[in-house]
């Protein structure tokens, strides 16, 4: 295979790469999915909020992953134990995910003391998009936390965006929403509350 032939190759690949992973946003994922009434219930159509429950990992470990703070303090997710936490992967390019940052800080504040939002930004510029994004939005509750490495994207598998876990108290995976969700509705806190009603 010639030099030209090489570079052609990867140059074909890397931009198939690409266009796979702007395309995962809000895609509906592959894997087994146990269909949640209550979730396609107050999913809204209207606003791309089309979320789908999956069950299949329940039972799982929270990843231990580091992630960073735009200051560089890191947070190993792994440690977090002791309190459920809602683990929602994101970006700034993806309109889903936009979408559902300010329900997911009331839904923080909501919960405060109860349960963590750990919101890990998945923007391969880091700080630089994430933080004018957070000044601009004046969230009370989220922390900016990013993974620019999208390492945790790799661990959950399918590469959609967003996607948002729900842990318990003792570091165990109760469920994962698929794709955007409207967090501010009863059914939200419904699925919440399986965690944080079990404390």
């Amino acid at each position: 295979m010639s030099l030209r032939s090489v570079t052609s190759f990867a140059l074909f690949a890397a931009a198939g790469g690409a266009a796979l992973l702007l395309a995962g946003c809000d895609r509906q994922s592959d894997a087994p999915v146990q269909a949640d009434s209550q979730a396609e219930g107050s999913a809204s159509a209207e606003s791309g909020l089309t979320g789908t429950l999956d069950r299949s990992n329940a039972g799982d470990l929270m990843p231990a992953i580091n992630v960073s703070a735009p200051d560089g303090t890191t947070l190993n997710l792994g440690a977090l134990q002791g309190k459920p936490v809602l683990v929602n992967l994101w970006a700034t390019w993806c309109a889903p995910c936009v979408t559902e940052m300010p329900m997911l800080d009331e839904l923080a504040a909501r919960y405060d003391g109860k349960l963590r939002v750990v919101a890990v930004s998945q923007d391969l510029q880091g700080a630089d998009k994430v933080v004018p994004f957070f000044e601009k939005a004046k969230f009370t509750h989220l922390e900016p936390w990013l993974d620019p490495e999208t390492k945790l994207s790799f661990t959950y598998g399918g590469g959609v965006l967003p996607t948002t876990v729900l842990y318990d108290a003792q570091g165990q995976e109760v469920w994962r929403m698929v794709g955007g969700y409207d967090w501010s509705s009863e059914d939200a806190r419904a699925l919440v509350d399986e965690a944080v009603s079990a404390e």
